[in-house]
């Protein structure tokens, strides 16, 4: 009986057969065995190709060796490696293609096969049965660690974290925690930078999807910029940045205020007072540096009561009705600051008879003047306004 050879090619030698031969080829099929157990081999691949791995009859052949590594880099098309459809084995294939753009399949030759997709390298554990090549890793399920693992430059495509888990420190205390809710669709990405810029804190998913920051309770948010560095709302090409702050949702609920600046020319830096105003009332009034401060309001005139003496000091803003049925008054004028205003009124229609006399305070003057302003007119009402040194109170209205 002649001799025989399994599905791999080693050979099964009949009783009476090869005599003279039994030690070379018993040592071929040992080595033949080895390769099958444990041996290592390349495979080079082509493009637009088929490699067809065959047994060879009592000769090694990559078809009966167990860690095949694929080879070359494809350029111009996918490439398939066929193993014949009556092979009962399995293998580690590593397919370590160098190119990006195309396939790699490792099949029987009726059977669809596993596949690598374009761009993805790496060893799969593959069986077949006679009929299909199956990727027996792929039902590995996800590898558990116990105690203490420390991972060093490993890269993680796609982790996942139960609701509420965690990472942590090197103590085990939570660090970053995830939580989820059904069906979700948007996420955060953290993109690092080049040198000179900042890294990017996004939202991504859907178009126009916000970011919420939550503070536990009636806890704040700070944010807190270095020594030199600052909070910027940022502006593009259709709007300039934009402070929305929302109503109450007990109250109007759905409005807005919003603080926006204008079409601006040059920079503009305004700096808060120190305290709150001393009087209620005032309101904030800015230097052309942008300093804000406190300030009364100022206009209109503050009317007293009817001044019936022989002479009257007068305050800058108030306005005097002044009665000379008796006697004639002189009023003196305040030391005048520019835009200062005081108001005469004749109360009895008597200016006529009894004269009111406008001094000046000092050495200022009326009218360019350091005369004395005297009103004999019968019902005169006048305000006189502080305008300079040079020409001093002027009438505003007679």
């Amino acid at each position: 009986m002649p001799s025989t050879y399994t599905n791999l090619g080693i050979q099964k030698m009949a009783t009476g057969e090869k005599a003279g031969t039994w030690g070379t080829l018993t040592n071929t099929n040992w080595d033949m065995m080895e390769n099958i157990a444990g041996g290592y081999v390349t495979q080079a691949l082509a493009d637009n190709s088929t490699v067809t791995l065959t047994k060879s009859d009592g000769a090694e052949s990559v078809l009966a060796t167990r860690v095949i590594k694929l080879t070359g880099t494809l350029s111009a098309g996918n490439a398939i490696v066929t193993v014949p459809d009556s092979i009962e084995n399995w293998w580690i294939v590593n397919n370590a293609e160098g190119g990006s753009t195309y396939t790699v399949t490792f099949k029987t030759v009726s059977g669809t096969g596993v596949a690598w997709a374009a761009g993805v390298t790496g060893a799969k554990l593959i069986y077949t049965d006679g009929t299909n090549c199956v990727d027996a890793s792929a039902s590995f399920g996800d590898v558990t660690l116990t105690g203490t693992q420390t991972l060093t430059n490993k890269t993680l495509t796609e982790p996942k974290f139960a609701d509420g888990g965690f990472i942590a420190d090197t103590t085990g205390a939570e660090t970053l925690a995830f939580g989820e809710v059904s069906s979700p669709l948007n996420e955060f990405k953290i993109t690092n930078a080049a040198s000179g810029n900042g890294p990017i804190l996004s939202s991504q998913g859907q178009t126009n999807v916000p970011i919420n920051i939550t503070p536990a309770g009636t806890g704040d948010v700070f944010i807190n910029p270095p020594s030199s560095g600052s909070l910027i709302i940022s502006g593009n090409s259709t709007q300039a940045g934009k402070i929305i702050m929302q109503a109450d949702t007990d109250d109007s609920g759905s409005f807005v205020a919003s603080f926006q600046p204008g079409v601006l020319t040059e920079s503009t830096n305004y700096k808060l007072p120190l305290a709150y105003a001393t009087t209620t009332g005032f309101v904030l009034s800015s230097t052309d540096a942008g300093v804000l401060s406190w300030a009364e309001v100022a206009g209109g005139t503050s009317w007293q009561a009817v001044e019936t003496g022989a002479t009257m000091t007068a305050v800058a803003g108030n306005g005097y009705p002044v009665n000379t049925t008796a006697q004639a008054c002189t009023a003196t004028l305040p030391a005048g600051s520019v835009g200062d205003e005081v108001s005469f009124i004749d109360y009895a229609r008597t200016f006529d008879t009894n004269n009111l006399t406008v001094e000046s305070d000092s050495s200022e003057k009326i009218y360019a003047s350091t005369d004395d302003l005297t009103v004999a007119v019968e019902g005169a009402s006048f305000t006189l306004v502080y305008v300079d040194a040079t020409q001093g109170w002027l009438l505003k209205d007679k």
